[in-house]
């Protein structure tokens, strides 16, 4: 059987990904962060509200070049499904542990068992199995149950408001205290990686399959025709249902998947066709690993106050005279990025790829 053919691009881009999930996760001090490095309070888009989606439909760009290839080539799908599953339960695993370390060190009131890792391996596992069982057609079909599905619930759910939504309502339900916030005293809720929002994200991956589609095929010029299709799209839904990353509105996901459809094409072009260096690539090759690992260590330092220590004591003491607080957090969340790109690089460079 063939190996599946590898974009350079696909693990750039992944890879610049997975940097921004770093750098907007990490800065100095929440207190001081600039606007485009935070996420929307609740309806709209900024920069930040593109990392998220931008790794789903690569998951799922990854399972068009990755998976179906094998499953064209008359590999067994029963067998492909189960290497599929297995992948997304250890991804699962290891955001469970995360939460499990965050609960611990930091003496949380609740454990949490939603999250970040969670969804990815929730979405791996969910169009993986899509990929591998239903022809394009029927793949389509279900983006379409998907979006349209989820904003036939949240129209009928009444009230997009916080707290009052119908995805914070089921989780409350469901989960109680051990959503991301809780308030005791109304016995209301939110997770932003919650179970119905999640419809949400899984269409966001499934949107990435026709994206790899394309790629695999030689029709790359399509991306950036989609990509204009799917920001036309989102911008005239969200005059009914609003952008919102924290419902993962079905406009967010068109919103988001055309932006990353244009930048997948512009990192095909440039560094498949024009090979420019895949700037990136060495985390994309390790994205998993990279993420998890980092989160590690921000647990562990904010656990023992060196977190704290390292940016009063140093970036703010340095920088903030300089050029202002925010400038000193951006510093140390720059500072962290590169920490964690020599881990990454000496791993690239000896070929050790840990494939969760």
């Amino acid at each position: 059987m063939n190996k599946p053919v590898r974009f350079a691009s696909v693990d750039a881009l992944r890879g610049l990904t997975v940097a921004a999930m770093l750098l907007v996760n990490n800065p100095g001090s929440w207190s001081h962060v600039y606007a485009p490095l935070l996420h929307s309070e609740w309806h709209g888009c900024t920069p930040t509200d593109l990392v998220f989606p931008f790794f789903l439909v690569i998951v799922g760009v990854s399972i068009a070049l990755g998976v179906v290839p094998r499953v064209e080539q008359g590999g067994d799908r029963a067998a492909l499904t189960r290497t599929v599953l297995t992948r997304a339960l250890r991804i699962l695993g290891l955001g469970l542990l995360l939460h499990f370390l965050a609960w611990w060190w930091l003496d949380l009131p609740h454990y949490r068992p939603w999250g970040v890792l969670q969804r990815i391996g929730i979405c791996f596992a969910f169009v993986g199995a899509v990929a591998i069982w239903l022809k394009p057609r029927w793949q389509w079909l279900c983006l379409l149950l998907l979006l349209g599905g989820y904003a036939a619930l949240l129209g009928v759910g009444g009230s997009l408001a916080p707290w009052l939504n119908l995805p914070s309502r089921v989780d409350t339900t469901l989960f109680g205290a051990l959503l991301y916030q809780y308030d005791a005293a109304t016995g209301l809720g939110h997770d932003p990686e919650g179970m119905l929002s999640t419809l949400g994200a899984l269409a966001s991956t499934v949107i990435g399959l026709h994206a790899g589609a394309l790629l695999r095929s030689g029709r790359s010029s399509r991306l950036l025709l989609d990509a204009a299709a799917l920001l036309a799209l989102g911008g005239l839904w969200s005059q009914w249902l609003p952008f919102n990353k924290n419902l993962w509105t079905p406009s967010y996901v068109l919103w988001t998947a055309g932006w990353a459809f244009a930048a997948l094409w512009l990192a095909h072009v440039l560094i498949d066709r024009w090979q420019w260096p895949a700037l990136g690539r060495r985390f994309g090759v390790n994205a998993i690993t990279a993420y998890a690992g980092s989160s590690a260590m921000v647990l562990a330092m904010m656990a023992t106050g060196s977190w704290g220590w390292l940016y009063t004591h140093v970036f703010d003491r340095l920088l903030t005279p300089l050029a202002g607080a925010q400038f000193a957090s951006l510093v140390m969340a720059l500072s962290f990025v590169a920490l964690w790109w020599l881990p990454m690089a000496w791993m690239d460079r000896r070929r050790i790829y840990l494939k969760i």
